[in-house]
């Protein structure tokens, strides 16, 4: 990202797909009076003309945003989320050694239970699924023990309830690194002071759909971000995350042209 603009992965005369920053908010919200600076604004300003959101990533969360240039591909683009018709891959540090592969199939309610107004109805099935690309124990004590544990992960939602993957995690006690809504705030604080990393370390690295107009499939990759990068050096996980996530400045879409017309 430089100055207000933000990098285009990817776009053509319906869609565009950026890469978001951690702590940038996609548009405004009530929650978040304070904030003055939005995705939806600056990717408007730096296109001169419209956007409409497809789809959201909270505001800790950096990677893959995708923004429909009208309101009929906004809802196209929309529809195939609710469809579970997009596949999206993300990277994220989480507390303890994960299984090298896992499905989380647990149930979500649109807010959490002490905030959740008996009138939104039952929780709703929630499945991500996850793979373990590292690992790594640390002479860093937490309570009892003597050493932490951490994972590298690449995980996939197959459905997309709010805050999905940061409660899915916590659910199997592997709460996501630097996440202060879900995750555990002695490491957290490990991260922040010893590794020099403040962010929640959680980004969407990929994308991929088949085109709302054209049907063919695209898929766009979103690097890590230089200090999410610098992580994973130090931890040593470099050579277990596929190159393609993390060659910043060589992002890009690749276009399938077997499909659709």
């Amino acid at each position: 990202m430089t100055g207000e603009a933000l990098d285009i992965l990817y776009s053509d005369e319906h869609l565009v797909v950026v890469d978001k920053p951690a702590g940038l908010l996609v548009h405004r919200s009530p929650i978040a009076r304070r904030e003055t600076r939005f995705a939806l604004q600056i990717v408007r300003d730096q296109l001169g003309r419209r956007v409409y959101p497809a789809h959201r990533l909270d505001k800790p969360t950096s990677g893959a945003l995708l923004f429909g240039l009208c309101p009929e591909s906004a809802a196209r683009l929309s529809g195939l989320f609710a469809g579970g018709e997009v596949e999206k891959a993300y990277l994220a540090v989480v507390r303890g050694v994960a299984a090298e592969h896992g499905v989380i199939d647990h149930p979500l309610a649109e807010r959490p239970e002490k905030l959740r107004d008996p009138r939104e109805g039952e929780p709703r099935r929630a499945i991500t699924e996850y793979r373990r690309l590292a690992a790594v124990e640390l002479p860093f004590a937490v309570g009892r023990y003597p050493t932490s544990r951490y994972s590298l992960v690449e995980a996939r939602p197959r459905t997309g309830r709010r805050h999905q993957l940061r409660r899915h995690f916590k659910h199997v006690f592997h709460p996501i690194v630097g996440d202060t809504k879900y995750g555990e705030g002695r490491h957290n604080r490990f991260f922040r002071e010893d590794l020099a990393s403040s962010r929640m370390l959680l980004a969407a690295v990929e994308i991929s759909f088949d085109h709302p107009f054209t049907g063919r499939r695209v898929s766009v990759t979103a690097p890590l971000s230089a200090g999410f990068r610098t992580v994973i050096d130090r931890l040593g996980w470099s050579g277990s995350v596929p190159s393609r996530w993390l060659a910043r400045g060589e992002f890009g879409a690749t276009i399938d042209s077997e499909n659709g017309p």
